[in-house]
């Protein structure tokens, strides 16, 4: 199993490329605790999705070296200029992508059942254990994905509302929307909320309510009904300087056409991010409690602390 790192963003909201930002006590960053996981789960393999731009200090940090030989790593790129034959970038066009032509970059390297996950997110061991064992079950198999859905509650900042988005499921576990709502934040009577766009209303949400943390998992066939739509999609916003091709965008157009499935994976893990340079104290403290709970080693990748 492959496990896709979308690191191209440079984090501009938060000052810096937060993807190599140290939080752990022997300056690991997030990836580091997500490859960690990784290799515990099973995967044998990191690709990391990155820009020209950066590309020398980000290969000087993330070598395979730092991860002692125990998963392979390769590196490719995201650029604007990387589209189908017959299309190039529009006059204007500054913002990329998006998160499923990040994906795409990875087709000419992976050709196993595949994780993919956001570089500065913190996801934890279970979520990592649950996406592989689904996956490991998928060789020879084609059209049968999987996101991890994570508690409501378990997402909450508490620095504000957020943005998540909610999914509703079938009695058979699979995926049939997932809807981006606003203002979601627990309110100080213990009731998690959201804001309507109806009317600007406050709506409750179930604390097990399942959400996408963007962490799913695909198999190989999934490269080209992405590089299909993605021709649809470069036709339908040729107009558009800031349309961007989301994963979602894609999952949903493959469900409701009936091309594939998603089984959303629960899990108990506890997500959390950096998102501005005033999350990474909390950060920094939520690890530190983690270590000394023996979740994780305060040194990942010394000889002693092997993967277990």
């Amino acid at each position: 199993m492959t496990l896709v790192v979308l690191a191209a963003g440079m984090g501009s909201r938060y000052g810096s490329l937060k993807q190599m930002d140290g939080v752990g006590p022997s300056g690991e960053a997030i990836i580091d605790y997500s490859i960690y996981d990784a290799i515990r789960a099973g995967f044998t393999k990191v690709v990391f999705v990155i820009r020209h731009s950066f590309e020398k200090d980000f290969r000087e940090v993330f070598s395979l070296a730092r991860f002692g030989g125990r998963i392979a790593v390769e590196f490719v790129f995201q650029e604007l200029d990387y589209l189908p034959e017959g299309y190039s970038v529009p006059e204007g066009r500054e913002k990329p992508w998006g998160t499923n032509h990040a994906v795409m970059m990875a087709a000419g390297v992976v050709r196993e059942p595949f994780a993919v996950i956001n570089a500065d997110d913190f996801y934890g061991r279970d979520s990592f254990a649950v996406l592989g064992e689904y996956l490991r079950r998928l060789h020879g198999s084609r059209d049968r994905y999987a996101m991890v859905g994570f508690r409501i509650s378990n997402t909450l900042s508490d620095n504000g509302a957020v943005s998540r988005g909610v999914c509703s499921e079938d009695a058979d576990g699979n995926l049939t929307s997932m809807t981006e709502c606003h203002g979601i934040e627990r309110r100080v009577d213990g009731q998690v909320i959201f804001v309507a766009p109806a009317d600007g209303s406050q709506q409750p949400l179930a604390d097990r309510t399942p959400v996408s943390m963007n962490m799913f998992g695909f198999t190989p066939d999934y490269f080209a009904h992405s590089e299909a739509y993605f021709k649809t999609f470069l036709d339908g916003n040729a107009g558009n300087l800031k349309a961007e091709f989301y994963i979602p965008l894609m999952v949903d157009n493959l469900i409701k056409r009936g091309v594939a499935s998603m089984k959303v994976l629960p899990t108990d893990s506890v997500w959390f991010g950096v998102t501005y340079k005033a999350d990474k104290p909390l950060v920094e403290e939520r690890l530190r409690q983690m270590i000394a709970a023996g979740e994780y080693p305060s040194n990942l990748w010394t000889a002693t602390a092997a993967a277990k």
